[in-house]
């Protein structure tokens, strides 16, 4: 399952794109690869407009040509008066973000080739190999030539009775280590499975106790206390099991690097199966891995939740609902930790916050919208600018998405969260109700084509974002894991999940 179709770089014109702006005059920026267009500093061709959506649209490369993709923006993509969700480059065309928007000249270089003329060496000395060692040839032979061809077949003949025994040999020895590897194959096939089928059915036990705790611990019944515990013992032993199978499996082998282990980790964090990973995924997460490494955003953001604490009082939010703390990083994708901030006007309003809850969804959470709520300014007195209030909200949103649409599966809650009711959520339902058939794995495999671009990308900043957040230094930056020495109480009151009690050791336990 391929994330995307490898091109041919060397006939591939090069892209110059020149952007016109009233206040900021032109700039110019040139590409070989594909690159997105946007408000924000994730964006390669970043365009500060109020006509520009923070992801507006993506350039790629389509059986060798350039097309510019609308990411489903609020204003929209313009060729002249008329508005396209997709548009061929071509040399000189000029594309507007919004109708009233910035300008976008695009100019593209056809790669110069030269040509070096070469001998037709194969020819030549296939023509002499038939003339010497052949049965004949299209030049007459001499006596110098026919000795050697005598020679050469008495060789052959030679060769035949000496090593015609020790090739059959040779192939007997194959036939039973065919066999042999034939059965192992067999057994570790068989391995896989059950290993895969453990891993899900753990899923579907932390779903049910994702949706049990609240309940139990409402009631406060002793008898749904123990049941719960006894439920927790059995989850517990199905994980050691699982580990068990890819210590077998080799799956976290020696040879692996280890920026390769991390993404297998972070996934499994997030609850996804490392056994069913797509074969690209990882290089894929290295390729937005280089996203965060090309611009200062990553390290400013960290900077700025350290200084405020929002670190500790995020995570300590996540774990009370027994999610992964490093949903931490889903709100660094969201706003860079500015809890101030406000999204682009939507047909469903204005996004506002740390966490960019729309009117609707933070109303159904318990916010309180203030006055200015259809304009896109700080507002005190609407609860979504208050980043512990956000906080509280967001995660029980995630954690709702975690134990229904999304089953368990860390990357589809997060594929949710980004473009759910719209686009995401029809998708996500009409797969199977159970996590086997129902994770981000398997929404890839079956609707690739279907997932806003957007989505997709917000899914692997967020993923390689905590990568790199589990061994900043081993990616360059220079400070150490936000998460690492958190205080992982949940709050007071709540006692200690058990989410919480599991994530200190995740680490260690895996393989």
């Amino acid at each position: 399952m391929p994330f995307s179709a490898k091109q041919d770089d060397s006939q591939l014109a090069t892209v110059i794109v020149t952007v016109r702006t009233d206040d900021a005059g032109e700039k110019q920026y040139t590409f070989k690869v594909p690159f997105k267009i946007g408000r924000t500093d994730e964006c390669e061709v970043c365009v500060r407009n109020d006509f520009v959506s923070r992801t507006h649209a993506s350039v790629s490369v389509e059986n060798g040509e350039w097309w510019l993709s609308d990411l489903n923006s609020s204003n929209g993509v313009y060729v002249g008066d008329e508005r396209l969700p997709r548009v061929q480059l071509k040399d000189g065309i000029v594309i507007r973000l919004g109708i009233r928007g910035p300008e976008l000249r695009f100019r593209l270089q056809k790669p110069v080739v030269i040509s070096r003329p070469t001998a037709d060496t194969k020819k030549v000395m296939t023509e002499y190999a038939q003339h010497y060692f052949g049965k004949g040839g299209t030049r007459v032979a001499g006596e110098h030539t026919m000795m050697i061809r005598t020679v050469y077949a008495q060789e052959q003949k030679k060769q035949k009775r000496k090593y015609g025994g020790v090739i059959a040999v040779l192939a007997g020895v194959m036939l039973c280590l065919g066999g042999v590897a034939l059965y192992q194959y067999h057994q570790v096939s068989k391995q896989r499975a059950m290993a895969k089928d453990i891993f899900y059915s753990m899923k579907a036990l932390d779903i049910d106790i994702a949706n049990l705790q609240d309940a139990v611990k409402a009631s406060g019944s002793q008898q749904g206390m123990e049941q719960m515990k006894r439920i927790e013992a059995q989850r517990n032993e199905m994980e050691n099991t699982y580990n068990h199978y890819l210590a077998s499996l080799h799956v976290y082998n020696p040879k692996m690097s280890e920026q390769e282990k991390l993404v297998l980790r972070v996934a499994r964090i997030f609850g996804e199966c490392e056994l069913d990973m797509p074969p690209d995924f990882v290089a894929e997460v290295n390729k937005y891995i280089k996203y965060w490494q090309s611009s200062d955003r990553y390290e400013k953001a960290i900077a700025r939740a350290q200084a405020n604490n929002y670190t500790s009082f995020i995570s300590r939010e996540m774990l009370a609902e027994e999610l992964p703390p490093q949903f931490f990083y889903l709100a660094m994708q969201e706003s860079n930790f500015d809890p101030y901030i406000s999204g682009p006007p939507t047909r469903k309003g204005i996004a506002k916050g740390m966490w960019q809850f729309i009117p609707e969804t933070a109303v159904k959470y318990g916010m309180h919208l203030g006055p200015l709520v259809d304009m896109p300014r700080p507002d005190t007195s609407d609860d979504r600018h208050h980043y512990e209030r956000e906080t509280v909200a967001a995660a029980h949103y995630l954690k709702d998405l975690y134990g229904s649409d999304a089953q368990g599966s860390g990357l589809l809650v997060m594929a949710c969260y980004n473009w759910g009711e719209d686009y995401v959520l029809p998708l996500v339902r009409s797969m199977p109700l159970n996590p086997k058939e129902r994770n981000f794995w398997m929404l890839l495999q079956k609707h690739r084509d279907k997932i806003p671009q957007q989505t997709y990308d917000y899914v692997f900043y967020i993923v390689s974002a905590a990568v790199i957040g589990e061994n900043p230094r081993l990616f360059g930056f220079k400070f150490d894991n936000p998460l690492a020495n958190l205080n992982t109480q949940a709050r007071v009151g709540s006692g200690m999940p058990v989410f919480s009690k599991k994530m200190r050791h995740l680490s260690s336990r895996l393989p």
